[in-house]
């Protein structure tokens, strides 16, 4: 039996994960990253410890699995930026995390200069703090002290992780990492000299793009206790797409968290944008780039936080579930959850948590259902507006997340869909993408078919009920126009 050890670094903490040739994860370790909160809008973290804890987790899991494995995955929190010294291999600052937004105002006057079209046309992202190349600049401006750019060294949290793996051997990321950075050409696959001219970024400090299947260097054996090769990389979303299975156009999946975020392949060629959703990069079976269309919905299980926390409606998230069978219909009941504005497809910040339809009659589970339905109606959406938009088939909804632990709401999904839904048995599939992209690079499995063969899926095919889910559509489609409308509608005298 032959093993991969993936690491998954996120934004709160690292796990690492061995599992085994048929699927079994045999070994398991996980550490906190420390937040930091300098100032109001900004995020950071230390390097030094994301590395740190990293070997934690990955020592924790080997020790508990008593097995060397045969290949290293490395999936990472995409957009957090590192820049360090060369020579000494230590951070010229820490970290800056995607959700910073000290660089708000640079960003919007790059969109006053009309600098955003071209951005887009050559990253197919919006320009916004979230990503990478604002960050960088204000590290090079703010934190370099005038250091040379051959002494120093720049790169997403993969590229640091590889970077202190190989004892400073290997400075490289994969191209899924490199197309959230907004330096990043993703029509020609290459770091844009444009774009690297207008953030001040030398290209000399930004890391080689390897294939995301593939060779990234060799772990010293001073670090795991067990030298690795590690031959696989991709940010945490696009890992996700792979764990799943989603290597073809019109394969989807959607992570049903505080949000929801929902990626979209669609092939080798390029799909327009708009409405909201960005073109990113993810990997077809053999771990080669692809396009895709990524989009956020900012609230989907936070609204049942905001029923159990704000408003008392339920004690247990889990409660829903019978709560929302309970009732055979909405009776026209409909949550808009804008607690934090409106994103894809409409794309409006200004936008409000709304509900319509209330009558004597409404009950709390009225409201959860329609809490619900929300998830089900604003993922319908953003999908419909993605088919439309690259033009492939929806053939298959692949879930993941807390929320898609409810079959209620997984089963209301397939019926407004109209196409199954599938939720993984093993939900880790951030990190289950990283080790397949490694697993197939080290021979772990023959293919992506091989990898996939022992995952478990539990399917929910459209009903009967999808004829009431999709009369239900067309309300929530009135009642986010209502949200829109009063959004715009407003009297500031």
């Amino acid at each position: 039996m032959r093993h991969v050890l993936a690491l998954d670094e996120g934004t709160t903490g690292t796990t690492a994960l061995v599992i085994a040739e048929d699927g079994r994860v045999v070994g398991r370790g996980y550490r906190e990253i420390t937040q930091h909160f300098p100032q109001p809008g900004w995020v950071e973290h230390d390097a030094e410890e994301i590395f740190a804890r990293t070997v934690d987790a990955a020592r924790e899991a080997l020790a508990q699995a008593k097995v060397t494995p045969d290949a290293l995955g490395i999936t990472n929190q995409r957009e957090t930026i590192v820049l360090w010294d060369r020579r000494t291999g230590k951070p010229v600052d820490k970290a800056i995390v995607w959700q910073d937004r000290r660089t708000t105002r640079r960003c919007a006057a790059l969109r006053e200069a009309g600098q955003a079209p071209a951005i887009y046309a050559a990253t197919g992202l919006v320009t916004d703090p979230y990503f990478s190349a604002t960050k960088l600049e204000w590290l090079l401006k703010e934190r370099t002290r005038g250091m040379a750019p051959d002494t120093l060294a720049a790169g997403t949290i993969d590229t640091w992780l590889i970077w202190k793996l190989t004892n400073g051997a290997v400075h490289a990321t994969d191209p899924t990492n490199a197309s959230r950075t907004m330096l990043y050409d993703i029509n020609t696959m290459e770091w844009s000299d444009q774009l690297c001219a207008l953030f001040g970024v030398p290209r000399e400090i930004l890391p080689e793009v390897r294939p995301s299947s593939g060779s990234f260097g060799e772990s010293a054996r001073e670090h795991l206790g067990v030298a690795l090769p590690i031959l696989g990389v991709a940010g945490d979303q696009q890992s996700a797409m792979f764990g799943q299975g989603c290597w073809n156009p019109g394969q989807s999946k959607n992570t049903y968290g505080t949000g929801a975020f929902l990626l979209f392949n669609t092939g080798a060629t390029r799909p327009p944008g708009g409405q909201g959703m960005l073109t990113t990069l993810t990997c077809d079976a053999a771990g080669r780039p692809v396009y895709a269309l990524e989009a956020s919905i900012f609230v989907a299980g936070a609204a049942v936080q905001w029923l159990r926390d704000g408003l008392g409606i339920v004690e247990k998230a889990h409660e829903t579930e019978a709560m929302a069978r309970s009732l055979e219909r909405n009776d026209g009941v409909y949550f808009v959850p804008a607690l934090t504005g409106l994103g894809a497809p409409h794309w409006e910040p200004e936008a409000r948590g709304t509900i319509v339809g209330l009558t004597r009659g409404t009950s709390r589970e009225h409201l959860v259902r329609a809490a619900l339905e929300a998830m089900a109606y604003g993922t319908t959406d953003v999908l419909e507006a993605m088919r439309g938009a690259s033009g492939a088939p929806l053939d298959v909804l692949r879930v993941d997340g807390g929320a898609a632990q409810n079959d209620w709401l997984m089963q209301f999904q397939a019926d407004v869909l109209g196409v199954p839904v599938e939720r993984p048995d093993l939900v880790e599939t951030t990190a289950l993408g990283a080790a397949g992209l490694a697993g197939i690079a080290g021979g772990v499995w023959p293919d992506a078919k091989a990898f996939h063969a022992s995952r478990t899926f539990t399917r929910f095919a459209p009903t009967a009920g999808v004829n009431v889910a999709r009369q239900g559509l067309g309300g929530w489609r009135r009642a986010t126009r209502a949200a829109v409308s009063w959004a715009r509608d407003r009297d500031d005298g």
